[in-house]
């Protein structure tokens, strides 16, 4: 069962987020990522209480994504890629990105902190950050 709505044109769009945000992680780093595109899109808390689509998710301003700024995110997506969408569109959730609602590519280490949310842990190069219960109880739920 889908834990947000995403039609044919969403999972195509955030197939093309995922592989301009993390393709050089792989698929894990990839599922990773796109955790935290899922999360954002499931929740209405913090910086998110609007962002209740895909789209809205993919083109949040400000606190949005970096690379739909650049040309490689407008290429077409890929069937690989679509796939891994619709794993993250059904529920699936990877470790150390379950709860997270951001994730970035720092120069060195992760800080202990981005923005006042505690560090989960880093994969390859980004590091992800997820909420305080007490900011953001949904994102905590159980599909």
């Amino acid at each position: 069962m889908a834990v947000i709505k995403a039609s044919e044109s969403d999972v195509a769009l955030l197939a093309r987020l995922l592989r301009a945000e993390a393709e050089g992680e792989g698929e894990l780093g990839m599922l990773k990522a796109g955790n935290v595109m899922v999360n954002r899109v499931r929740v209405r808390c913090l910086d998110f209480e609007d962002v209740n689509t895909v789209e809205r998710m993919v083109y949040q301003s400000p606190g949005g994504f970096e690379a739909t700024q650049k040309g490689y995110f407008y290429q077409r997506a890929r069937e690989r890629d679509k796939r891994l969408a619709r794993r993250l569109i059904q529920g699936e959730r990877t470790g150390i990105a379950e709860h997270a609602l951001w994730f970035f590519r720092p120069d060195g280490d992760c800080p202990p902190q981005w923005w006042g949310q505690p560090n989960t842990g880093r994969f390859k190069l980004h590091c992800f950050y997820r909420p305080e219960y007490v900011d953001c109880e949904e994102v905590y739920n159980v599909f």
